[in-house]
């Protein structure tokens, strides 16, 4: 029978993994509670207009492909590989910024990220055996 502090072949290590995942986890909340993401206006191969509509394409021709012939290959790989582009699209013409905050707010954020990690990896290391 195993005992709850030799969890994993590694003895004593639970409880680091468990006060650095939830270390980890309240710094990446507090970090990313700070970021604000919002879209930007689509470009196509540089063109400065708005162009998303041109990524409509494939995923018309291939949602049409599959009506007429729901297991043609060039039709799923038509509207996935359109799908994918969309997706590709919306993730890069994404803009991410960092809101404003004091240095010490961005110290523990960072600082319980830094320690949460550290003491997720000490864990995994063997600990002594204590008698």
């Amino acid at each position: 029978m195993h005992d709850l502090k030799d969890v994993g072949g590694t003895p004593g290590g639970l409880v680091d993994f468990l006060v650095g995942l939830i270390m980890a986890a309240v710094g990446l909340y507090l970090l990313f509670d700070r970021v604000t993401v919002h879209g930007g206006y689509w470009t196509f191969f540089g063109d400065q207009d708005r162009s998303f509509g041109i990524t409509l394409i494939p995923v018309l021709f291939g949602v049409g492909a599959l009506f007429y012939n729901g297991r043609s290959i060039l039709g799923w790989l038509t509207f996935l590989g359109g799908l994918l582009l969309i997706i590709t699209g919306i993730i890069a013409n994404l803009q991410i910024h960092f809101r404003s905050t004091s240095l010490l707010n961005t110290l523990i954020m960072l600082g319980l990220l830094a320690g949460g990690v550290g003491l997720i990896l000490r864990a995994l290391r063997p600990h002594p055996r204590k008698p």
